[in-house]
């Protein structure tokens, strides 16, 4: 179903990755009221799959730059 190549370059992962922790941090050790944190598991997810769907409809690869 969502077997599409890899679009997300190697500087492109670590900046997902690391945002992705970053966020899920403040979801973490932030209390209640930082809940949005958890949002950081998709850019993780994405940064560390190689694969964006966003990219895959905008036509987006950033492969070539890392």
């Amino acid at each position: 179903m969502f077997d599409f190549e890899k679009n997300v370059g190697f500087y492109d992962s670590m900046a997902r990755i690391f945002f992705g922790v970053f966020l899920i941090s403040f979801a973490i050790f932030g209390g209640p009221h930082m809940a949005v944190g958890w949002l950081g598991i998709i850019p993780l997810v994405s940064g560390l799959m190689g694969k964006c769907p966003m990219y895959r409809l905008l036509g987006v690869d950033t492969r070539k730059y890392g």
